[in-house]
């Protein structure tokens, strides 16, 4: 199956050159050798405007975590290009990454986890205080930049990680299933976080899922991948809104409901 609306954003000439810009060109990806060789994704062609927030959804194994993967940069695609901003993607320079598990330092605080981000985002001695206390509120965890890490949740642990990846001034901010072993409860109030913070902060926001459900609450854009080799079946413009609206309105509007079944069902449909 493959159904790309018409009215999907398509960057204009000129715009894979400006910051925040995603061209995934004819881009595919193989692991392994000989026998053992297994062509995890592609061909895939995606642009995505800046500010966008792309989400990626899909069963398990389809190639979303390999495509976020080629877009940091911490693999060069078997074939095709990655740009950002015009340029190849570079790792800690192009984007901040979110892993499924926060990968926080236990050793350092909450704030030293942050100042260690700061540090190799070169961001000036003297100023790291005051970002670090601004990143800190953003997520909603002001006043525990002395804690240690296990003295917080595991909510809170990935509220640090989102902090973190946010410190330097990158492109990009990507997401690999951060909320995938969190209750539902924090899942929810989490994923309201995320979608704040990437619409204050302008940034392209490129998310993986496997949860219709997430990616219809979050998504400007959505992308269902099918099942391996991943390639696109869906390219979905969403209208709903991002900002303006509280998470419990949306969620009970008829406007989500029917794109989370729509989702659902593609890819229900693209994993068969």
């Amino acid at each position: 199956m493959r159904s790309t609306r018409k009215d999907s954003p398509v960057s204009s000439p000129n715009s894979n050159d400006a910051k925040g810009s995603l061209r995934i060109s004819n881009v595919a990806h193989r692991y392994g050798r000989g026998a053992d060789k297994v062509t995890a994704l592609g061909p895939v062609d995606l642009d995505v405007e800046p500010g966008a927030f792309l989400v990626l959804v899909g069963a398990s194994g389809c190639g979303k975590s390999t495509l976020l993967r080629l877009i940091a940069g911490f693999e060069t695609p078997s074939e095709g290009e990655v740009q950002v901003a015009g340029s190849r993607p570079t790792p800690g320079v192009s984007s901040g990454v979110v892993f499924q598990q926060p990968r926080l330092f236990p050793w350092r605080t909450v704030g030293g986890n942050i100042d260690l981000a700061l540090k190799y985002a070169k961001v000036p001695r003297e100023r790291r205080a005051d970002r670090r206390e601004q990143l800190l509120e953003r997520v909603g965890l002001e006043g525990t930049g002395n804690r240690k890490i296990w003295e917080i949740s595991g909510g809170q642990q990935q509220r640090v990680a989102i902090a973190r990846a946010l410190a330097a001034e990158t492109p990009l901010f990507l997401l690999d299933e951060p909320f995938a072993a969190l209750d539902a409860l924090t899942r929810e109030r989490l994923q309201d976080d995320v979608r704040q913070v990437s619409a204050e902060s302008g940034r392209t926001t490129v998310f993986v899922t496997h949860s219709a459900d997430e990616a219809a609450f979050l998504g400007s854009r959505i992308v269902v991948l099918t099942r391996r080799p991943g390639k696109v079946a869906l390219d979905l413009p969403v209208e709903l809104p991002r900002t303006g609206v509280s998470a419990d309105e949306l969620r009970r509007s008829p406007e989500y409901l029917k794109l989370r079944t729509e989702v659902g069902d593609a890819v229900k449909a693209a994993a068969a």
